[in-house]
């Protein structure tokens, strides 16, 4: 008898890049080298404390507070071009008022993961 085994195709998001690196270049040209690391700085902080947050509130009783703090983090990974985030933060801010516990539970790791994996990927420097 035959046996196969295949891995799983990845999502559509798992295929997403983690992040694209000339974003940063951009950012650099635009406000120079200190200014960007500082921002950057501070998007690592504040999309950090966003994502905890975002573990502490009830879906059913802040649907809207989740949607604007997806759209918020949404804006800023695509800024600094962590696309994989930036698309998983869209998915949450589009579905926010129609996802069940089970999904939004999914979904937050989901979202962990890319911001730990864009962490890890960026430049040190």
């Amino acid at each position: 008898m035959f046996e196969a085994t295949f891995a799983p195709a990845p999502s559509a998001l798992e295929s997403e890049p983690l992040r694209e690196a000339s974003a940063y270049d951009a950012l650099v040209r635009e406000i120079g080298e200190d200014g960007a690391c500082e921002v950057r700085a501070v998007f690592w902080s504040d999309t950090s404390a966003r994502l905890k947050l975002l573990h502490t509130l009830a879906l059913g009783q802040h649907r809207g507070r989740i949607a604007r703090e997806a759209h918020s983090l949404k804006s800023t990974a695509r800024t600094f071009g962590y696309l994989r985030l930036a698309a998983l933060a869209l998915r949450l801010e589009n579905t926010a008022d129609t996802l069940d516990d089970a999904e939004f539970s999914d979904l937050l790791p989901q979202m962990d993961a890319a911001f730990a994996a864009a962490k890890a990927q960026e430049p040190q420097g």
